[in-house]
């Protein structure tokens, strides 16, 4: 049964976000502090998050929570949790934003890398909704989750196997509970960002590349000439989930580019060869470090 947008006004309403320090996590609760939203803010680095919060009291936003926690650490998670609720009640809405980049082809990529993936960008998540969803179901006023995805939770995006795995795990996640979560009036988005100019940008880490070489760093300007602001970003995310809308895009590309996907398959593969090839040219492969020597 349709049920009407649960979280249309953000004053005065409890907004947790995770990876709040910086990026596309920063922008989102600085756009709902300016409207009024009680917030409620983690994420692992501390003193950033400190002088965001300052900053966001400072124009008279308010910020009820500003705690350093690790979203892949349960416990930290619970006890994050169970803290904000006893204080301050169910949260209206929740985003998981909190997110690393690690990139690579099968051969450069180490078990570790995969792992830690897993444990932040998917698990952390899935801590999250753990420990925050039940008091707002318990609560019965409805809410809004946003699982912060990416363009590579939709297509095949060159050297992002381990991210992608996380991210459509993710996708995953958020289309059970699109239809779980109803019958609560907890309407669920999947935002599909792509290029958006974050700190994430200047610390993502590709294995097997020198990240100091000319081509690397020429690709990388090229992105950021071409990706939106976090500000931008958010703006997007949040007209998005206060219409209850379950995709949302911060970039028309990525919209194209998904309809494309499921409208014209043929279309789609020839863009995503064309792709690879363009980035394997830009990044070459440094694969020969993980190639067993012959016999």
């Amino acid at each position: 049964m349709w049920f009407r947008p649960p979280v249309r006004d953000l004053s005065g309403k409890n907004v947790f976000v995770t990876g709040a320090a910086s990026g596309i996590g920063r922008a989102v609760a600085e756009y709902a502090a300016e409207r009024g939203a009680v917030l409620h803010l983690t994420d692992l680095q501390a003193d950033q998050l400190a002088t965001v919060a300052a900053g966001i009291r400072e124009r008279g936003g308010q910020v009820a929570t500003a705690e350093p926690a690790d979203v892949s650490d349960l416990e930290q998670v619970r006890a994050l949790a169970g803290a904000v609720t006893a204080r301050s009640g169910p949260m209206d809405v929740v985003l998981n934003v909190a997110g690393i980049a690690v990139w690579g082809t099968v051969r450069s990529l180490e078990p570790h890398h995969w792992q830690r993936l897993v444990e932040v960008n998917l698990m952390g998540p899935i801590h999250v909704i753990e420990e925050f969803l039940p008091p707002m179901i318990d609560a019965g006023r409805g809410g809004q989750l946003v699982n912060i995805s990416s363009a590579a939770g939709i297509i095949a995006m060159p050297w992002h196997v381990a991210y992608s795995a996380t991210k459509f795990g993710l996708r995953g996640v958020s289309e059970v509970l699109r239809y779980d979560l109803r019958k609560h009036r907890i309407g669920v988005s999947l935002v599909c960002p792509g290029g958006v100019d974050t700190g994430l940008v200047e610390t993502i880490r590709i294995a097997g590349i020198d990240q100091q070489s000319k081509s690397f760093v020429r690709a990388r300007r090229h992105f950021q000439k071409r990706a939106v602001s976090p500000e931008k970003a958010a703006e997007a995310i949040w007209k998005g989930a206060q219409r209850n809308r379950y995709w949302v895009y911060t970039s028309a590309d990525i919209r194209l580019v998904h309809w494309l996907q499921r409208y014209f398959p043929p279309g789609y593969a020839v863009a995503m060869r064309v792709f690879n090839y363009g980035a394997n040219r830009v990044l070459p492969a440094v694969e020969q470090a993980r190639r067993p020597d012959p016999a």
